[in-house]
């Protein structure tokens, strides 16, 4: 009896010891909190997150006069960009333009379309926010431009990137001297409504006649278009990027002229003469189309059939002086000999 109560005790004491062991061990309430340690060494300051923006976008107001001057170019104002299907919109739409170079864009599928378009813009013709550098400035397109309805192709410099769209489009089958009969089969017979790149070179029009030549300006105005488009202007009227070349009062931005016409005066009356001259070879020109009933009287339209090979080549060449708009300065002995020898090349 007295061993179970000496083991009865012990059994006892041990669990007791048990449980002081464990309320001994148990975590305790938080203390009072210590004092805080030393500062660390700073470290070294990261980039400023605006260092790059403003490589472009700082305080010296020239992307702000910029803009200002693109709203007011047809570039912005035009409703082209409507056009904004198939091959139209690589020309017509920022995005089509952008895709056509990169390969995203292809014009030959069936139902291509650019959705949401936009006019050309600041993105059309540059690099921007690429690499976040002052390389975005770069233009998206450089070097010589395959000339449409030729085999050749010509460095505008600068102006690469208005020539690689200001130039005709295809047009099949193509005029040529000597050639076959060509049948006009809608209103729009022609290289379209932007043959400016084909009228500075004297390259990809119908070239009947002999004798003719390119003015000066075709190898002297290495960045063609940008050199006189481009040149300072008038506030947002002329020049830079609204690209006309008169303000809103008539006058003529000769800016980018002066470097070579340094009369400023002597240039304004060549300008009228020439413009003058072309007009008058052009309205001559129209009566010969009218009367071979490839146009009518009061349109320049031209009207479904087949016509001799210069009669056709006649009305190409006279949409193509038309439509580049500058009444012969882009390219003044080419165009002025051009109509001379389509004029006489008619009955």
């Amino acid at each position: 009896m007295k061993k179970v109560n000496f083991f009865m005790m012990m059994l006892a004491t041990t669990l007791l010891a048990s449980f002081m062991f464990v309320s001994c061990t148990k975590e305790g309430p938080a203390g009072v909190a210590g004092k805080d340690g030393k500062d660390g060494e700073d470290g070294i300051n990261g980039t400023d997150g605006t260092a790059t923006c403003i490589q472009c976008h700082d305080n010296t107001q020239g992307l702000a006069a910029k803009s200002l001057q693109w709203e007011k170019s047809f570039h912005a104002t035009g409703d082209a960009f409507a056009r904004n299907t198939g091959e139209c919109a690589i020309c017509h739409t920022s995005q089509g333009f952008r895709g056509n170079l990169d390969g995203s864009y292809d014009y030959t599928a069936s139902g291509a379309k650019i959705s949401n378009p936009n006019p050309p813009n600041c993105y059309t013709c540059h690099s921007i926010h690429e690499t976040y550098t002052p390389a975005d400035i770069a233009l998206t397109v450089s070097g010589a431009v395959a000339l449409r309805n030729t085999t050749e192709s010509f460095d505008f410099g600068k102006g690469s990137i208005c020539a690689s769209c200001h130039q005709g489009r295809t047009v099949d089958p193509f005029p040529v001297v000597g050639g076959a009969d060509v049948t006009v089969t809608n209103t729009r017979y022609g290289v379209h409504h932007g043959p400016m790149a084909n009228v500075f070179t004297g390259k990809g029009l119908f070239m009947v006649g002999d004798g003719l030549s390119n003015s000066l300006h075709t190898t002297m105005i290495t960045d063609a278009c940008v050199t006189c488009h481009m040149a300072d202007g008038y506030g947002d009227q002329s020049g830079g990027h609204a690209m006309w070349m008169r303000n809103e009062s008539g006058s003529l931005n000769t800016a980018g002229c002066v470097a070579c016409h340094t009369d400023a005066a002597a240039l304004a009356a060549d300008v009228t003469a020439l413009q003058a001259e072309v007009t008058a070879l052009l309205a001559e020109l129209k009566l010969k189309l009218d009367a071979a009933g490839i146009t009518a009287a009061g349109s320049d339209n031209s009207v479904a059939g087949t016509y001799s090979v210069t009669v056709a080549g006649a009305c190409l060449n006279y949409k193509a002086l038309t439509e580049d708009k500058s009444l012969g300065v882009h390219n003044p002995t080419f165009v002025v000999k051009l109509l001379q020898n389509t004029i006489a090349a008619l009955p």
